[in-house]
């Protein structure tokens, strides 16, 4: 989500899970050469997850428990972040998430070894999920690339963290984001922003200039040697995912990564990668 003012603190209608569409929904893919490890997207149907849009805390304590028992983790699994549209990066400790720890103000989380379930939460800002190989197994990460954390370098830091970790043959899932046709910006701000990240310009659909986010992000990571694919989902145009641009009263959706359970349930929609189970 591109630069939100405070929300509203009234508990708005739009927070609540999608009306009419179906129970499962998650965007799901299987990293390659990663067994075990599983990537998704939640969309409106799985609820809010953010306590910061003025929703009910109950519900959204809700929302996040059935997500972790659909995904197979223990309740409180799921490591979430105090975003703040920064380039910082927070390395999850080893081992399932202490009661009562607090939250890490940051814009990535990495797992050196793959053993935490990440989270990140988005309503128009890119959700970036992470896996590559570390030594026999693996290491993975979220990243939250609004425009200032794209530009103040968010990618890069997540993926210095991650080599740092040891690893290697990274891979990177952009998820439902705005898309440059519809991320309106002023044209000074969309001279400014290509200037620091060449190729972030673009032009909307009715011809005013925007931000490609998406593509950019995308191009920034090749250029990094990241492996990359992209779900093309605009949550502007798809009422399927909250957007902020749509709809400042709004919640918050996210990209996951998990280490899979041996029992969890069949997918409901899969990526164009490899089918995976949500």
């Amino acid at each position: 989500m591109p630069d939100p003012t405070p929300p509203d603190p009234t508990p708005p209608d739009s927070v609540l899970p999608g009306v009419g569409l179906p129970a499962t929904s998650l965007l799901s893919y299987v990293p390659a050469g990663l067994p075990g490890l599983r990537v998704a997207f939640t969309s409106v149907a799985e609820g809010n997850l953010a306590l910061h849009v003025g929703d009910d805390p109950g519900r959204v304590a809700s929302a996040r428990a059935g997500l972790e028992a659909r995904l197979g983790l223990a309740p409180g699994g799921l490591r979430f972040m105090e975003q703040v549209h920064s380039a910082t990066v927070h390395e999850v400790p080893a081992g399932p998430a202490r009661p009562g720890a607090s939250v890490p103000v940051a814009d990535a989380l990495v797992s050196a070894d793959a053993s935490a379930a990440l989270a990140v939460m988005v309503a128009d800002c890119l959700p970036v999920v992470f896996a590559g190989t570390a030594g026999s197994g693996a290491a993975t990460a979220v990243a939250h690339a609004g425009r200032r954390g794209l530009l103040e370098g968010v990618l890069q830091a997540t993926v210095g963290r991650l080599r740092v970790a040891g690893a290697q043959h990274l891979q990177a899932w952009i998820g439902p984001a705005v898309c440059g046709r519809c991320y309106e910006v002023p044209a000074a701000l969309a001279e400014e922003a290509e200037h620091l990240l060449p190729g972030i310009a673009s032009t909307t659909s009715w011809g005013t200039p925007a931000l490609d986010l998406p593509a950019a992000a995308a191009a920034l990571l090749e250029g990094l040697g990241v492996a990359v694919e992209s779900s093309g989902v605009c949550t502007l145009e798809d009422p399927s995912y909250y957007s902020y641009r749509r709809d400042p009263k709004t919640g918050r959706f996210a990209g996951l990564v998990w280490t899979d359970a041996p029992a969890s349930p069949d997918p409901d929609r899969s990526g164009p990668s490899q089918p995976a189970p949500a």
